[in-house]
């Protein structure tokens, strides 16, 4: 190994042992082989109103040439807090490059919980976390949902280059609604190539007040990487449990590519069961579909049975 990556090995492991030190119970080791780590930050009350999970993968370059790859979980984190709260991390590793940070971000995160708690915003919604919860909802999966079995999907790394930061806005499309029992639901889709094009179209759907306003906005995207031949891909479920992996999965069956899609849904007070999460895909695969992502069931019929003919004129054409 170069000297340089082991200097970097040991300042991961002098920082993970010091935040572990820290933190105590609130610190856990999710992967020791991948480097995967989750603390748990709250606002130093007794009884904590305001609490989030900060889940870092730390790549081998970090600290001295790569950030840390970062996921914020808090059901209450959503729209215009979760990009301010990102930018303020982003901030953080721009002023202190080359320097471990993790500790900087936990306490910027605690900050801004002790901030709300001491201000008059209203308690997190516990219900947010998913306003239906089923013993089992596998059975009625639109696509027979099996577990996938690529690699650990990678987290949205909000640190981008400095050189995707001027990229235009990619056009956004918006798919029918489905209703269902007072339930709305609504696919928005964007193609992207960058984290920071999945960035900005996030941002600009969230500056749409009926969108923000969604009981659930769930979201996947992949993205092929050319030149390591590999896809950077990530989801989220904004309370909907489960959701986003669910449509991550859906689009990986379909093999969609450099595309984002977010499922809004407008929850309408009637549980829907595991109906929901067949809406939620349906509306997804409708949109790639519309826009040409995917072949319709019909086309893909057709095609099919084009190249059955094609095969079968063949083989007439060798028996003669």
């Amino acid at each position: 190994m170069a000297a340089g990556g082991t200097g970097t090995a040991q300042q991961q492991i002098d920082e993970i042992e010091a935040l572990s030190s820290i933190y105590g119970e609130d610190w856990c080791v999710l992967d020791e082989d991948e480097k995967i780590y989750c603390i748990k930050i709250s606002d130093c009350l007794d009884q904590p109103k305001w609490t989030l999970c900060l889940q870092v993968i730390l790549p081998p370059g970090y600290p001295t040439s790569e950030p840390p790859i970062y996921q914020l979980n808090a059901s209450w984190l959503r729209g215009q807090d979760y990009m301010e709260l990102a930018n303020s991390l982003e901030e953080i590793y721009v002023q202190n490059l080359g320097e471990s940070i993790l500790y900087l971000w936990v306490e910027k995160i605690r900050e801004v919980l002790i901030e709300k708690a001491q201000t008059s915003d209203p308690e997190p919604d516990i219900k947010k976390t998913s306003e239906e919860v089923d013993e089992d909802y596998g059975d009625d999966f639109l696509l027979d949902y099996q577990p996938v079995q690529e690699d650990p999907v990678k987290m949205l790394n909000y640190i981008t280059p400095e050189s995707q930061e001027d990229e235009e806005l990619p056009p956004i499309h918006h798919g029918n609604p489905i209703t269902d029992r007072r339930s709305t639901f609504q696919a928005h889709l964007a193609p992207v190539v960058t984290p920071r094009q999945v960035k900005t179209v996030l941002e600009k759907l969230y500056e749409n007040k009926k969108i923000a306003s969604a009981t659930h906005n769930i979201y996947a995207y992949r993205i092929y990487c050319e030149d390591k031949q590999t896809f950077l891909q990530d989801c989220e479920d904004d309370g909907e449990t489960a959701a986003g992996g669910r449509l991550l999965h859906l689009m990986q069956i379909l093999n969609v590519h450099n595309v984002l899609v977010v499922v809004s849904r407008w929850y309408g007070g009637i549980l829907l069961g595991p109906d929901r999460f067949k809406h939620i895909n349906n509306c997804a695969r409708n949109v790639l579909v519309e826009y040409n992502y995917v072949h319709s069931g019909e086309e893909s019929s057709k095609q099919a049975g084009k190249s059955k003919k094609i095969r079968r004129d063949n083989k007439k054409k060798t028996e003669h």
